[in-house]
């Protein structure tokens, strides 16, 4: 099974894997005229996430061998700073791994617009990567190419589910069907029917699917708006209400660490929604186990995970980079992707292949399929500029909400608005 361990760790929506030791370069070399130099590559992650970007290098290089690819493999918590030195020293990466935060770069000026570079090649985002296509634009113009993009998931325990008589879960599924079938598979102290939507991703999905938004379409944060209070507070219900998801105390009963990643594998979850690197912690599963979209409130809406490729402004080979994140987001180099079990790959192509929906490595017969089925639902996330800062807030005005010290929703997120009020620049 060729998932690195390290890499299973929660990643941050859309991006971030765990960070590895160092820098780790390594270089793909080819020889012919019209290479200046190796275009340098920054990425973050672990073991097989070196590896197989390497893997996808070397399909580049045979392809074209004119071109010099240099990989640079930088720790994920030192990942921002090590980038924005290299840019502001004018010796930013040609080639640079973004996600969350790539507005954080685009608005300071730091990447190039990659539209008509993508009209020049030919290259539609629309067709080859679905929904998510346009998710790394800022001001309406593109950062970023998508690379990875894997759409939260449920995680469903068949065996549970059948010893109640529960029909698997299904995109047609309501946040009703969903209780329902969580207060059926719940048995208190022992075994929990959800392992929660504390996560950003997890509550934002719920937000999103009740018709509400974090931020505006003009860019205003919403909240505290009727539809994002309901969403959160279902969630919230779920744990101190319904008793049907643990609290943070039930969690650390079970050990040091431990969430939902780990408590469905071990049993004491009989569902869980997150991502694709839930899948190995179950290689060992003794237990029957399946994949679905997850359900809907009133409308379908669902986080996705991933990172997209970008060009940093210092690049003095423009052209040759796009050519290279051209080939690495295409259906050929992304397969290198599911092949190594490394993540998601953002190409709709790959994701209704063969080789994504029955991997080599997967021994089980699962629904790889509710992949491809949830990308057509993806909501588009609010990647403003400041991001991080925007995440404190949340971070720090619902932490007495999780803990059940404040059970109201709407006081939690009135709290929550006034910060982003004077967070987010677009709002005053």
């Amino acid at each position: 099974m060729p998932f690195d361990r390290a890499q299973v760790s929660r990643r941050s929506f859309l991006g971030l894997g765990v960070a590895a030791a160092g820098v780790i370069t390594l270089t793909a070399c080819g020889s012919g005229a019209g290479s200046s130099g190796p275009l340098v590559m920054t990425v973050w992650g672990g073991d097989t996430d070196r590896k197989t970007y390497q893997a996808r290098i070397d399909l580049l290089v045979k392809k074209y061998p004119d071109l010099k690819v240099k990989l640079q493999l930088i720790p994920s918590d030192s990942y921002a700073q090590k980038v924005q030195t290299m840019i502001a020293g004018g010796k930013g990466p040609d080639i640079m791994q973004v996600a969350e935060s790539v507005n954080t770069y685009s608005s300071k000026n730091q990447l190039l617009p990659l539209d008509d570079l993508a009209k020049k090649a030919g290259l539609d985002t629309a067709k080859r990567f679905g929904p998510v296509g346009d998710i790394y634009t800022y001001e309406d113009k593109l950062y970023a190419i998508p690379d990875r993009s894997g759409a939260i998931t449920v995680f469903y325990n068949k065996d549970l589910y059948a010893k109640k008589g529960i029909d698997a879960p299904t995109a047609d599924w309501t946040w009703d069907d969903a209780l329902d079938a969580f207060k059926e598979l719940t048995i208190p102290g022992k075994q929990w029917g959800y392992s929660g939507a504390e996560w950003y991703p997890q509550w934002w999905s719920l937000a999103y699917q009740n018709g509400g938004a974090i931020i505006d379409e003009n860019g205003k944060p919403t909240a505290d708006s009727d539809p994002v209070v309901e969403a959160l507070q279902w969630a919230g219900d779920l744990v101190f209400k319904h008793k049907v998801v643990p609290t943070k105390a039930d969690y650390a009963d079970m050990g040091t660490d431990v969430g939902g990643d780990q408590a469905f594998p071990s049993q004491k979850v009989a569902t869980h929604a997150n991502g694709f690197w839930v899948i190995a912690g179950l290689t060992t599963a003794t237990f029957e186990w399946d994949i679905a979209p997850i359900w809907q409130g009133k409308k379908q809406a669902v986080s996705a995970f991933g990172s997209g490729l970008a060009i940093s402004r210092t690049t003095k080979q423009r052209d040759n980079a796009f050519k290279a994140i051209d080939f690495l987001t295409s259906p050929a180099a992304q397969k290198e992707i599911i092949d190594a079990a490394e993540d998601v790959p953002a190409s709709v192509e790959v994701q209704q292949s063969d080789a994504f929906l029955k991997p080599s490595w997967m021994k089980t017969d699962i629904n790889m399929g509710a992949y491809a089925e949830s990308s057509d639902f993806v909501f588009r996330a609010p990647f403003i500029p400041e991001w991080t800062e925007m995440q404190s807030a949340f971070d720090s005005g619902l932490a007495d909400f999780w803990l059940g010290k404040e059970r109201s929703a709407k006081k939690a997120l009135t709290a929550v608005q006034k910060n982003l009020e004077s967070i987010v620049k677009s709002a005053g």
